[in-house]
């Protein structure tokens, strides 16, 4: 009710202005956000531009990261601020001090009073965020989640960059192709309570266990590196240290990978890398033979993460869609997409399978992201 008499009154100071002959300035577009701005006011228009704008901009949309100084984080913003400012909507981008659900329910509570109209989230922890998006969705506000999901109650939807099953099946078997399939293997992820990462391993868990073509391969240890370099890159050193026969370290984080690859390569080691990765990060270590870490490695592009991310939140605060199974929505040149059942018992909106990255290809998409 007050958002509503603030905008009568403006209105009304316009219609007054425009009677006695005074002429108002031309609005200008809505600039992006920092991390530490409060949510601009919405400028009043008149009916045609409000009209004109409804289905694209005068929203504000805030996204929030994982943490700060990720550089994978940091291109999904980029692609979220580029699809959201081309249709005239502001943008708060949010990267928490640290990889934690309380970083993460501080900046969630902030949007909050803020008076957003939607928030999406890469998850720190599937749970701990509930009670303060469920507060978020009671206040009006549009919620989802991308790239690490909350749960259910939690969201209307989930960005997720690939299908839990395809990531996993890619991952276990580049660890049998690598190994040469037997012998030990690790897996060094992010933090403990990351949903993606932790559906993805038990995915290759699954697998592993379901089809005899595994059997000989043991996995020996699943480590935390927090998405922290200096520790991903303790924990490699570690694993090295305590299993001198490893095979393979599958790392599907693209912060523990570009560690893991640092240290396997400055040692020499003979243990061989893959998981998830960013290009221009890995292109070093991407190569064949002992000179190299990494054989090949997976991913999809973080840019277009958060540019699906940005439709799905402006088709929410459109009304084009709820969240629910089935419905469909244009995500500009990305094309149609249609959201389908998650297997947490939510919804989700899947951007395409994973990419494989080999010194085939390494050196046109390093220079990309």
């Amino acid at each position: 009710m007050k958002k509503k008499l603030v905008s009568v009154l403006m209105c009304a100071a316009m219609t007054a202005a425009l009677l006695s002959g005074c002429g108002g300035s031309k609005d200008t577009p809505a600039e992006s956000q920092s991390a530490n701005e409060p949510a601009a006011e919405t400028e009043t228009k008149t009916e045609t531009e409000s009209n004109e704008e409804a289905a694209s901009g005068g929203k504000t949309y805030a996204m929030i990261t994982k943490a700060a100084g990720n550089p994978y984080n940091e291109k999904e913003a980029e692609g979220f601020k580029e699809v959201i400012e081309a249709n005239g909507g502001t943008v708060i981008i949010q990267h928490p001090e640290a990889a934690t659900a309380d970083a993460q329910v501080s900046v969630i509570q902030s949007l909050i009073s803020q008076g957003v109209d939607s928030i999406c989230v890469a998850a720190n922890d599937t749970n701990a965020l509930q009670a303060a998006l469920e507060e978020a969705m009671d206040a009006g506000i549009k919620v989802s989640s991308f790239d690490s999901s909350t749960n259910p109650a939690s969201r209307m939807t989930f960005a997720n960059q690939a299908g839990t099953q395809e990531i996993g099946q890619a991952l276990m078997d580049a660890v049998y192709d690598i190994s040469g399939g037997s012998g030990q293997w690790a897996i060094v992820s992010a933090t403990s309570q990351a949903t993606n990462q932790n559906a993805w391993i038990e995915a290759m868990k699954e697998i592993m266990e379901s089809d005899s073509k595994y059997a000989e391969l043991e996995l020996v240890s699943v480590e935390y590196g927090d998405d922290v370099p200096e520790k991903s890159t303790t924990v490699t050193q570690a694993l090295l240290t305590n299993y001198p026969d490893l095979k393979v370290i599958c790392a599907p984080t693209t912060v523990g990978i570009a560690a893991a690859a640092k240290v396997l390569q400055d040692q020499g080691s003979s243990c061989k890398l893959t998981g998830l990765g960013l290009p221009s990060e890995m292109a070093a270590y991407i190569g064949d033979g002992d000179d190299f870490s990494c054989p090949y490695m997976f991913l999809w592009n973080p840019i277009d993460v958060g540019r699906l991310s940005a439709y799905i939140s402006m088709a929410l605060v459109n009304g084009d869609i709820t969240g629910a199974a089935g419905e469909t929505f244009t995500a500009g040149d990305m094309g149609s997409y249609t959201i389908v059942e998650a297997a947490d018992g939510g919804t989700e909106v899947i951007l395409g399978p994973p990419f494989k990255f080999d010194p085939s290809n390494i050196a046109e998409w390093k220079d990309i992201y």
